[in-house]
């Protein structure tokens, strides 16, 4: 079983698409839920509405639940990949080697061959990617720097100037990979529907924000 720990942001969903195109086609994707806002592991914001994103690419979808505490998720995380008898393992990291390496360490304990496309991959040249190949918008902003204009918005070349600015001014990574930010993709090449947000909310507190998906469908593009 081919899988992919499924986030719905754009590193995730670019990987998905990297692989792909190498003829490593995902057949799972498992989307773990946790209950901290602060895991050092998993995406949390939004992370329900992957399941339209399955859903767009035709692939199958397994959700799972942790509490999210620091280490002790890993056994959450290993659980689900034992139990849909995952043999190949698709994840977007891109900088973060704290999740490389315990990903690294269940993947080699299980025998699992795993793919990290973005590993090292140049940020800017990430975003651009995005930007020009899919439609994936900022739901949580969580550094200096960051306000409200943020959330919901496009990850396009405003953004991307946007971002730069803020790499010049407080050095934040432009990957997202220290926190900093997270992202949903709406549409990209393997989606066969489009995700559309029919309502949705802004949570602002300082310089931590978050764009609530309240209501979403898929449709044709």
């Amino acid at each position: 079983m081919i899988a992919c720990l499924y986030s719905g942001g754009k590193d995730s969903t670019l990987a998905i698409h990297r692989m792909w195109d190498q003829g490593v086609k995902v057949e799972l994707l498992i989307t773990i839920v946790s209950e901290n806002e602060f895991s050092y592991m998993l995406q949390r914001v939004n992370v329900t509405w992957t399941k339209l994103q399955a859903e767009a690419m035709g692939v199958k979808h397994a959700f799972y639940r942790t509490k999210g505490e620091k280490e002790k998720e890993l056994v959450d995380i290993e659980n689900a990949l034992k139990q849909n008898k995952v043999t190949e393992l698709i994840t977007g990291a891109v900088a973060s080697k704290y999740q490389a390496d315990r990903i690294n360490n269940i993947c080699d304990k299980l025998g699992i061959k795993h793919y990290s496309p973005l590993w090292k991959m140049d940020p800017l040249e990430e975003l651009k990617e995005i930007s020009q190949k899919f439609d994936a918008i900022v739901t949580q902003v969580a550094a200096e720097g960051f306000d409200e204009s943020f959330l919901g918005a496009r990850v396009d070349a405003k953004m991307i100037e946007k971002l730069q600015k803020l790499h010049q001014k407080y050095k934040i990574n432009m990957s997202f990979e220290g926190g900093e930010a997270e992202s949903f993709v709406l549409d990209a090449p393997l989606f066969k529907k489009k995700v559309v947000i029919k309502k949705a909310h802004k949570e602002m507190n300082g310089s931590v924000g978050k764009y609530m998906i309240d209501e979403a469908e898929l449709q044709k593009k």
